[in-house]
């Protein structure tokens, strides 16, 4: 009996061994399916907008109203891609509205004393650029603990700038080319007739937005960028210059900055010093909505501007029903909080994916 019970022991052994891996493949792909169903949730929150309000309005699939939704997301889906590229870095930008109002402030000055739509379009966007990189250097060579701080300065600092330089007036008046950009439709998209239907401002964010994805993933600088936010110790260690990097995120965030103060400016054929009131929420909004962790390393632009149609389409939707605006503040909160909240999971799920699969390895 003594000799046999080892072989009774290695028997169970042997026979609860093989009923594990299955056990834990179930498990495994149970989480896949989980992951793939959170990674998917602001496509699915867009999809679920898109298909209750187009039940519920007439005029929502309307052309018309479809090349309102893209016009009036074009500020936002700029301003978000340059927001997504400091979140990646574990930053944040609270200064991108008051630097889009300054930029088109000087901007709209430099037209009204030059009448050069090229020293114009060159003063924004140098103006953004300018805003951006400082805010660059004051976080990273003035060593502060969190680019909030600078970036917060430059908030109240920009406006008020803004407001300095034009006497707290909108500057009326843009070159034609921009009032173009900003404002106007492109007859060559049928079914809009002969004014047509589909915004130059869209086009603007798919050129933008197709740079962005060209400098993220075919250049070595994007994946710094991804390194530096996903590792910072580590991205040291591999002689990835740190500094450099996010100061020059925050200078291409500042750029687009300026790029939206130039839609903002053709839209209204004007340059205001609050054009960009509030515009820092929307854009740090949409990115979060888009999936973008603040713990670094995870953010895509389409995913970007995904966050920044939902917010769009659900604006426009309540206006439709004719819903008070007022509620369009509280049910971005609220869609903000979900964004996070699947996020949270997500990061859960993956964690527990990551020792499942530790556990099975062998």
């Amino acid at each position: 009996m003594a000799r046999q019970a080892p072989q009774t022991a290695l028997a169970v052994a042997g026979g609860s061994a093989p009923q594990e891996p299955p056990r834990a493949a179930a498990a495994a792909r149970g989480l896949t399916l989980a992951l793939a169903v959170l990674r998917a949730g602001p496509a699915a929150i867009l999809g679920l907008l898109v298909l209750v309000l187009g039940l519920v309005s007439d005029v929502f699939w309307s052309l018309e109203n479809i090349g309102n939704v893209l016009n009036q997301s074009a500020v936002i889906c700029v301003l978000a891609l340059g927001q997504l590229l400091v979140v990646v870095t574990r930053g944040i930008d609270l200064s991108v509205g008051s630097n889009l109002s300054l930029s088109a402030v000087v901007g709209a000055l430099v037209w009204q004393h030059q009448s050069s739509t090229v020293l114009a379009v060159a003063a924004a966007l140098a103006t953004g650029t300018a805003v951006g990189l400082v805010n660059g250097l004051l976080f990273v060579k003035g060593r502060l603990p969190h680019p909030f701080i600078p970036t917060l300065a430059m908030l109240t600092a920009a406006s008020g700038l803004a407001l300095y330089l034009s006497h707290s007036e909108t500057i009326q008046g843009a070159p034609p080319l921009v009032d173009e950009v900003g404002a106007g439709r492109i007859a060559a998209v049928p079914g809009g007739g002969d004014i047509g239907w589909f915004p130059t401002a869209t086009f603007v964010v798919v050129v933008v937005a197709a740079l962005l994805v060209l400098a993220t993933r075919g250049l070595v600088w994007g994946r710094w960028v991804y390194a530096v936010g996903g590792n910072p110790e580590a991205a040291v260690r591999n002689g990835i210059p740190v500094p450099s990097v996010l100061v020059s995120v925050y200078a291409v965030c500042g750029l687009l900055a300026g790029v939206a103060a130039l839609l903002t400016m053709g839209r209204a054929d004007a340059g205001s010093p609050t054009a960009g009131a509030l515009a820092e929420l929307d854009a740090i909004a949409a990115v979060i909505i888009g999936g973008a962790s603040f713990l670094g390393g995870r953010g895509t632009v389409l995913n970007a501007l995904t966050g920044a149609f939902v917010i769009a389409v659900m604006r426009n939707g309540l206006n439709l029903l004719g819903i008070d605006p007022n509620w369009q503040y509280m049910a971005t909160g609220v869609v903000i909080v979900v964004a996070v909240e699947l996020d949270v999971v997500r990061g859960h799920l993956e964690s527990r994916f990551r020792s499942l699969q530790a556990v099975s390895a062998p």
